[in-house]
């Protein structure tokens, strides 16, 4: 415990509760099997709500959105799964809880449990005849939100659908999952249901009887009832768990400090104690400072067009002909982000919409209270499923100067509602950072806050009031400088990546902007600058050493530790050993657990860090060596739950190798065998440029020789000295 977080032992497959310790009874497979046959007069969807405004209704119609991928066609061929039924339900159970479930579990699927019309016939009589075995989702509704908080009332009513989303998203993402391994599937959602969830919950061991057979309710021993089921039916074997004894019971004190490594009563407890507008993390002992630690001239910083990115040069072409092939599939290889890719693309076509005509009577004058604007809008991220939030208001060099199709962009929102969605702890500890899992843990965030941004926009369009949110599918601004001013973490050593206090660099980015009236938070100082000037780990661990081992330098106005873009985006597109790379992540001493189950080791480095600054020259150099010592950034047999499969043309297949890195202590530090190059401004493609740009990087190192030292900028900011011609971009082609 001192040294590891409590649940540092436990496998990844079990989940975040101890369902693992409650007792079964195998004799209610019998008992639910013999329970008749549920008949329904017509179709288990939903009706929509009749204010199609309302936060519930919105959330209704993205569920909608996502029903239609539930099914869908199976690979051409089977993928080479181990023969053994355990490791089969370990990989479905593990990717669920990967994906958020609350409860998972496994069960035979009986002949009744099918749904059937009153005339007999089934619901869906493909699935009926043809699938064997069930994976039940279960996740809680969220907390309510204080009754003086102004969204208060805009979730009162769709708990429910809040966790019904959610169980669709995991469901479906599995379910194509399972057909990308060569399986017939289908996800059984809310409103879209062909068979009886409740007595697959039951069969499962997720839920119990209320008094077995004499009653239908069902209760979690740890949620009550306060929660929302799917289903995914497939004819894939695999090992099944066996059903909660009726009466079952756990241990309070033993759940209370976290049986086996689960997540602990008492960390509950503290959530539960938070107001919903601050999140899970505190955010708000960190010290708050007017402007970031790192310097922006903020009138020097050029606008740069969507072209200039370096995954949009792959795909034109700029870094060559492997490159603009890998570039469509290189974070889709593996199968479970097969699953998630369908339900990536129609997110997309939801970002934008109509905004109401009128302000509603729900806003009324409250829509310029921005202080209650600001409380509502982060408990409804936190709500919805954002880790944590933060808000700025975007300036200009924050948008891009052009889109995809080289148009010119104009500014069109003030503010900027940032979210962060947390990686998964759990899964980055068991992976190597740039193995298959990797590029599946991208999507994975990604996906969240698309649901989360989208949901907020449409809610907030509904009201009258203009809103889009912006993604990693379709952006119209830059998020790491909006992260940064939001108050969401400082840059790091990383470069273009920005690391939170309690989370680290393990999250991705999404963010709402908007005209509502808000109230920004200020950039945050927890000491970075210092800790990431004498820590060189993310750099030494750069499978291909894109991040720089020396100081900070001045880049199109930012003062930052700038990467070598070129070659991050190189190996992350035709790693021939894995999807995507995220080893920078999985690497950094700040990737860690810092909550109530987390080491006494980092729980009480990390208050030090954020309130006893004066230590770091003591205490930096000191985690440095522990973090190294201790072997944090290795990989944890325990947390492995995926297998190592690769989507290649129509099918999954065993990849010709996966990296297995763990830490590189010997390797030099020193950056003169590998200097970064740099790709100023007036280097990036012109922004409506169609053709292929070759990308020179031997000419990118030599232009380290011009950019300026921070100390160099500072200098000459103050005698009124212009930038630099490098921080001028590319015009469009017709200029």
């Amino acid at each position: 415990m001192l040294l590891r977080d409590s649940g540092y032992k436990r496998s990844a497959h079990l989940g975040p509760y101890p369902l693992e310790v409650l007792e079964r009874d195998e004799t209610i497979i019998e008992t639910e099997a013999a329970r008749p046959t549920i008949h329904l007069a017509g179709p288990t969807r939903t009706p929509t709500k009749t204010d199609a405004s309302s936060l519930s209704a919105v959330l209704q119609n993205y569920i909608a959105l996502l029903q239609p991928f539930a099914r869908g066609e199976v690979a051409a061929g089977q993928a080479p799964v181990p023969q053994q039924l355990a490791r089969r339900a370990m990989e479905l159970k593990g990717a669920a809880y990967y994906l958020d479930a609350d409860h998972t579990g496994i069960c035979e699927l009986p002949e009744r449990i099918w749904l059937r019309t009153t005339a007999g016939d089934y619901i869906d009589k493909a699935s009926a005849t043809a699938h064997t075995h069930a994976l039940v989702v279960l996740c809680a509704h969220p907390r309510a939100i204080e009754p003086d908080n102004p969204a208060h009332h805009w979730v009162a009513n769709a708990a429910a659908n809040i966790a019904q989303l959610k169980c669709a998203e995991i469901s479906i993402a599995l379910a194509g999952h399972v057909r990308a391994l060569g399986f017939n599937a289908r996800a059984h959602i809310a409103g879209d249901l062909a068979i009886d969830a409740q007595r697959a919950a039951v069969l499962a061991g997720v839920v119990r009887r209320a008094k077995r057979a004499e009653s239908t309710a069902v209760a979690s021993p740890f949620l009550t009832d306060d929660f929302e089921l799917a289903v995914v039916t497939f004819n894939y074997p695999v090992q099944v768990d066996f059903p909660l004894k009726a009466d079952v019971e756990f241990s309070a004190l033993r759940y209370w400090f976290g049986i086996g490594g689960a997540t602990s009563g008492r960390e509950r407890n503290r959530r539960r104690r938070r107001a919903t507008h601050l999140s899970d993390y505190p955010m708000e002992q960190v010290k708050r400072v007017a402007r970031p630690t790192t310097a922006i001239y903020d009138d020097e910083v050029p606008r740069v067009p969507l072209r200039a990115n370096f995954f949009a040069r792959a795909r034109h072409g700029d870094l060559g002909p492997k490159a603009q092939r890998e570039v469509a599939r290189f974070a889709y290889k593996h199968p479970l982000t097969q699953g998630m890719m369908p339900m990536l693309a129609v997110l997309k076509d939801a970002q934008d919409g109509p905004v109401a005509d009128q302000v509603a009577a729900s806003f009324g004058a409250s829509a310029c209270d921005s202080q209650a604007n600001t409380l509502a809008i982060k408990s409804l991220a936190h709500t919805l499923g954002a880790d944590l939030a933060g808000i700025c208001e975007i300036p200009d060099y924050a948008w891009y100067s052009h889109l995809g199709d080289g148009k010119p962009l104009t500014p069109y929102h003030k503010y900027a509602v940032v979210m962060l969605v947390d990686q998964g702890y759990d899964t980055m500890e068991g992976a190597s950072g740039d193995d298959w899992i990797s590029g599946c843990q991208s999507m994975r965030g990604y996906l969240r806050g698309a649901e989360i941004a989208g949901v907020m926009a449409e809610f907030l369009r509904g009201q009258g009031i203009s809103a889009r949110p912006q993604t990693n599918t379709d952006s119209h601004v830059l998020q790491i400088p909006l992260v940064l001013l939001a108050g969401l973490g400082e840059l790091s050593r990383i470069g273009e990546l920005v690391l939170n206090p309690f989370v680290g660099p393990r999250f991705k980015s999404v963010v709402l902007t908007t005209d509502l009236e808000l109230v920004p938070d200020q950039p945050i100082d927890f000491g970075l600058q210092y800790f990431c000037n004498h820590c060189l780990k993310c750099a030494r661990e750069c499978p291909v050493s894109a991040i720089p081992f020396g100081d900070k330098v001045m880049f199109n106005g930012y003062e930052i530790w700038k990467p070598d873009v070129e070659r991050c985006t190189s190996y992350r597109i035709n790693n021939p050993k894995g999807s995507a790379c995220g080893r920078c992540m999985k690497t950094c001493p700040l990737n860690k657990v810092v909550n109530a189950d987390g080491s006494l080791l980092h729980r009480v480095g990390t208050w030090l860090g954020i309130n006893a600054r004066w230590l770091k020259p003591l205490l930096v150099p000191l985690a440095v060596y522990l973090d190294d010592k201790l072997g944090f950034g290795t990989r944890n047999p325990r947390k492995r739950w995926w297998l190592d499969l690769e989507w290649v043309g129509e099918r999954a297949q065993t990849p010709k190798g996966t990296n297995e890195r763990d830490l590189s202590l010997d390797k030099d530090t020193s950056g003169k065998k590998s200097p970064v190059g740099y790709y100023n401004a007036n280097d990036m493609p012109p922004p409506n440029a169609t053709a292929a740009i070759a990308v020179n990087h031997r000419a990118a190192v030599d232009r380290a020789n011009k950019l300026e030292t921070p100390a160099d900028a500072k200098r000459r900011a103050q005698l009124g000295g212009a930038p630099p011609d490098h921080y001028i971009p590319v015009k469009a082609l017709e200029d």
